[in-house]
């Protein structure tokens, strides 16, 4: 063979392999879309912005402070949602019930960031963190879980899933619920509705075990009790370039979501105080920014009829915002040294427990109806009105 020839079929032979790896990775990387990383940029380079101008209190009687006020929303919640798209990807190639543990840790960050924001701006109520679990329950048990139950029934008037998971998830539930938010009214060595300083360690010590616990027997002693009917059908096969992709992406858009929070902080409370809204709406505001895109992936998979993959979602969600929101925001107490009232009200302790009195039925025969659903709708409606009009 000529030298030239010889050396174009060596280079031809080199290149191939090549192609075949580079291009598919290209395509996978294709499939990102482009908001979903390009919105984060947005909001770091935002919140830029925001610092070089020193954004302060007295944002709106600064025009530049105005405007950053005002592209700020729109960019932490495309943040928010670009982080759990990327977690949904990550779930999406990790299966079940690895996936949804994904999810649920991403929306927990997320929620810390808030949460840890307003009480560093220092105009956070004592109140602000058990509004704020007190809500995600709220709308996870009542609104989400309604919505998805309403949804699956209108459109296959009967949906199934995994008893047993539903009675681990009602379990955790209940009793993180009452160490957390009810059993603070009843203890006697701080006065009102706080733990002293070692009960708050202690409680911090006791749900995040049981949380662990839970992650434990969800992902490796009992992965079949969480992973339903369509287990098996959705997902392809893994691919080590899109994992890493997914991940990467995950990470920048939760930094933005962190940053952006600092910012938000300010405005929620601005904004709150201005309309003359009760301090506990803070709580809501952050709440409904946090589970909406989580949401609204549980309201797709109960209209796949994959009722399983929404409770895994949102039950999982309630799990993870007590068992790791509790501990962390009591970790961060240590140093800011914030008043940290848990104990809910007379009124608020009767919508949770006749929440999770409903949710015991309604998950009690592993069958669901439209009734169900709208059931737990009208609590959630019950509580939105009351956090207003309280």
């Amino acid at each position: 063979m000529p030298p030239a020839k010889y050396s174009h079929a060596i280079g031809h032979s080199l290149k191939l392999p090549l192609i075949r790896i580079i291009i598919p990775k290209m395509v996978h990387s294709t499939r990102t879309p482009v908001w979903s990383w390009l919105v984060p940029l947005v909001g770091l380079l935002l919140f830029a912005g925001a610092t070089a101008i020193g954004f302060r209190d007295d944002f709106a009687s600064n025009p530049l402070g105005l405007v950053t006020a005002t592209l700020l929303v729109p960019a932490l919640i495309g943040a928010v949602f670009a982080a759990v798209y990327h977690a949904e990807d990550v779930a999406h190639i990790t299966g079940e019930p690895v996936g949804t543990l994904v999810l649920t840790i991403a929306v927990t960050v997320i929620e810390l960031a808030l949460i840890v924001s307003l009480m560093i701006t220092g105009k956070a109520t004592p109140t602000l963190v058990r509004d704020t679990v007190f809500s995600v329950v709220m709308i996870i048990t009542s609104g989400l879980v309604g919505l998805c139950i309403l949804v699956g029934g209108l459109r296959y008037r009967e949906q199934t899933f995994d008893v047993t998971s539903a009675k681990i998830y009602l379990a955790m539930l209940i009793v993180l619920t009452t160490l957390t938010l009810i059993l603070p009214n009843y203890t006697s060595s701080a006065p009102g509705h706080f733990y002293s300083e070692s009960q708050l360690i202690f409680i911090s010590i006791a749900t995040i075990a049981l949380y662990l616990v839970f992650l434990f027997t969800q992902t490796v002693l009992h992965r079949d009790y969480f992973n339903g009917e369509h287990a098996g059908r959705e997902g392809a096969a893994p691919s080590e370039g899109k994992l890493a992709v997914s991940i990467f992406f995950l990470c920048v858009a939760l930094g933005a979501v962190v940053l952006l929070a600092k910012l938000f902080a300010v405005i929620a409370t601005a904004g709150v105080a201005a309309v003359g809204a009760p301090a506990s709406v803070t709580g809501v505001i952050v709440a409904l920014i946090v589970l909406t895109p989580e949401a609204i992936a549980a309201v797709r998979a109960a209209s796949r009829d994959d009722l399983q993959r929404s409770l895994n979602l949102a039950l999982g969600s309630s799990l993870a915002t007590i068992g790791l929101t509790i501990p962390a925001i009591a970790a961060a107490n240590i140093f800011l040294q914030k008043p940290l009232i848990l104990g809910l009200d007379p009124r608020d302790m009767t919508l949770v427990v006749m929440t999770l009195a409903a949710s015991m039925l309604t998950f009690g025969t592993g069958r669901t109806n439209v009734l169900f659903g709208f059931l737990h709708l009208v609590i959630f409606g019950t509580f939105l009105f009351l956090a207003f009009v309280p």
